[in-house]
């Protein structure tokens, strides 16, 4: 007897071991609702002890406000009288000075034989599942209005390119409901050109490469194309694993628009500022040449002031004749030669020839790094030496007093570079900007029509190159001509 005695308090102490050791309170009633076994879980939550709970009746142990407004009592009945347990239910309870709690809970029976005699009372404490839930519930709603009140375009695709999701300014933009275009391939919408470069992302996509923004035309439903700037990102899920697609778009029509417009203003300053130039350049000679021709009209001038007056003419249609020959050359510099492949070491050794005498007069120190072998460019050797030639002109004229030019050669694959490096003056950064327009020339008094540099960059632009200036007044100036080394 004492051994089973033994074992029974054994069976007790284990079955009370796995009761504390669920993490939901459990009680243990009977048909007169009085509780006959209660775990920690619900003595640690209602702040009671055993004495305090163990043989007394439910309306005992739980609040009124519990019992009043909910029907824990009748469904404990109706497990006695049916012997099946009962559906999940939900109690809200704020206790006195305490916070919101939300459970859940179940009445099962506990049979013995054909009768139930005690029921079990299972509640679970899910306030924090369920806050986490508004939670969600909430940042769901938030994103679902910041989606559907943005003007891009947003939507979503699965890996094969099916979408998924589509947002009300793809449905405004496109003229397509969402029930329209769900589960249709993406590029389906986008214009014929662009096909390939879609389906292209979606084959890259696997593999995690997605294209940095992409420029693809999406078809309207009547028609029209509709110019949109893409940004694609994988949808990734917890295995780091892509799922689909989120592709964001912006209508650039407007943009284009503005884009139109600006550069039609640009271009009417810039005719403007060509006017003004043409204007000031040809004034000058044109009067020299209209005081000529009225001093040539009078009969009492000597013959001596007669040659002078037809001189000063055939001066000023000279130099008439030059600005417009200055004008042609930077409208269409190409007119000079064909592009031949070229040393274009050469062409600058032969300048640097050509203006040592004046740099030398100017007490100007030239100083030339060329590397020994030869870069070949295609291009004309005329018109490259007219670019070559202005640099170091401007150079020249920008130090007076005397200094130093520089010019360095580097060569990296497919490309060389050429510096010229002056210690002269400098351009003011307010200047800086303009410099290659036609005729913006801050001279200094000196003579000059505005179209030097203007007529370099338009030279090195037709032969597919690029021209940089960096200045520091001052200090000097740092021009950069960039040009593609000839295939071998």
């Amino acid at each position: 007897m004492s051994g089973d005695h033994a074992g029974a308090k054994g069976d007790d102490s284990l079955y009370e071991m796995l009761l504390n050791a669920i993490p939901s309170s459990v009680l243990l009633v009977g048909r007169d609702l009085r509780i006959t076994l209660a775990n920690r879980n619900f003595l640690e939550r209602s702040r009671r002890t055993k004495e305090e709970t163990l043989d007394r009746r439910l309306p005992e142990v739980f609040p009124p406000a519990i019992l009043d407004h909910t029907e824990i009592v009748r469904r404990i009945q109706s497990v006695f009288e049916t012997k099946k347990p009962t559906t999940g239910e939900r109690i809200t309870y704020r206790a006195p000075g305490g916070l919101m709690r939300i459970y859940y809970y179940r009445v099962l029976p506990l049979p013995d034989r054909d009768n139930v005699e005690f029921a079990i009372l299972v509640m679970e404490d899910v306030t924090e599942r369920e806050r986490l839930s508004e939670d969600i519930r909430r940042m769901e709603r938030h994103l679902r209005i910041v989606v559907e009140s943005t003007s891009e375009i947003i939507l979503s695709t699965d890996t094969e390119g099916r979408i998924l999701s589509w947002n009300q300014s793809a449905e405004q933009i496109s003229g397509y409901t969402p029930q329209e275009v769900e589960g249709k391939h993406f590029w389906g919408f986008c214009a014929q050109d662009h096909q390939a470069g879609v389906r292209r992302l979606f084959s890259e996509s696997k593999t995690g490469k997605t294209p940095q923004r992409p420029e693809w035309n999406l078809v309207t439903k009547s028609g029209k194309e509709v110019p949109v700037s893409w940004i694609c990102s994988p949808m990734v899920d917890d295995q780091g694993e892509t799922i689909g697609i989120v592709a964001l778009g912006r209508n650039l029509t407007e943009s284009f628009k503005l884009e139109a417009q600006l550069l039609q203003a640009q271009k009417l300053a810039a005719l403007g500022v060509m006017a003004g130039g043409i204007a000031h350049e040809l004034r000058n000679p044109l009067a020299i040449c209209s005081s000529a021709a009225q001093f040539l009209m009078q009969e009492e001038i000597t013959p001596e002031f007669r040659r002078q007056c037809a001189q000063k003419m055939q001066q000023g249609m000279q130099r008439a004749s030059g600005i417009i020959d200055h004008l042609l050359k930077f409208t269409r510099p190409s007119e000079r030669g064909d592009r031949v492949k070229l040393d274009l070491l050469a062409v600058l050794k032969e300048t640097l020839a050509l203006v040592a005498d004046q740099a030398k007069i100017q007490n100007i120190t030239v100083r030339a790094q060329l590397p020994d072998p030869p870069a070949f460019v295609e291009g004309d050797a005329h018109l490259l030496q007219q670019v070559f030639m202005n640099l170091f002109l401007n150079a020249i004229h920008a130090m007076p007093t005397g200094g130093r030019l520089s010019v360095d050669v580097e060569t990296v694959p497919h490309q060389v570079s050429i510096r010229v490096t002056d210690t002269g003056h400098g351009i003011a950064p307010a200047d800086l900007g303009n410099i290659f327009d036609p005729f913006y020339s801050k001279s200094n008094g000196r003579r000059g029509t505005g179209l030097g540099l203007p007529l370099c960059y338009a030279i090195v632009k037709q032969h597919a190159g690029a021209i940089e200036v960096e200045s520091t007044p001052g200090q000097g100036s740092v021009f950069t001509v960039r040009l593609d080394l000839s295939p071998d």
